[in-house]
């Protein structure tokens, strides 16, 4: 039996999903320039990048910028400009614990040598190893929400 969501949606291939991802890395330097100046003040001036509570500082606003999107959108900005939306199994958007889960994986997607994100090569639903395990997935649009 196949799954409703995969014969409602086109999935996300690799290389939409890396293109996705460089843009909402070059989006994201931003942020974490702007949360750094924002705590620079509380430590006068002085930042120690090796500082885990830095680190875990910086770690939050990452975790907000995707998660946010992914939870009130399906779509951080990147993935919006790809027309590529995150859905859970139901075919929504994720909650917090899916878009936690899947925060928290991708990160481990990249060890070794980006073998979770080459997984969805060889997923017969073209989802990666943080997909899978969050049961969350890329999906192409365009979607209601975006202008044609």
């Amino acid at each position: 039996m196949s799954d409703p969501v995969t014969q409602q949606w086109k999935p996300c291939g690799l290389v939409r999903r890396l293109l996705s991802i460089f843009y909402d890395s070059v989006l994201l330097l931003p942020v974490l320039f702007f949360a750094t100046a924002l705590i620079m003040p509380v430590t006068g001036g002085a930042i120690a990048s090796g500082n885990p509570l830095y680190q875990l500082y910086l770690l939050l606003w990452c975790y907000l910028y995707f998660c946010w999107p992914w939870v009130k959108g399906g779509q951080t900005l990147g993935m919006r400009a790809w027309r590529i939306r995150v859905i859970c199994q139901t075919g929504k958007n994720p909650g917090w614990k899916s878009a936690t889960y899947r925060f928290l994986l991708a990160g481990l997607s990249w060890l070794p040598a980006g073998a979770g994100y080459l997984w969805a090569l060889f997923d017969s639903g073209s989802q990666s190893f943080h997909d899978r395990f969050s049961h969350t997935r890329l999906v192409l649009g365009p979607f209601s929400n975006e202008p044609t």
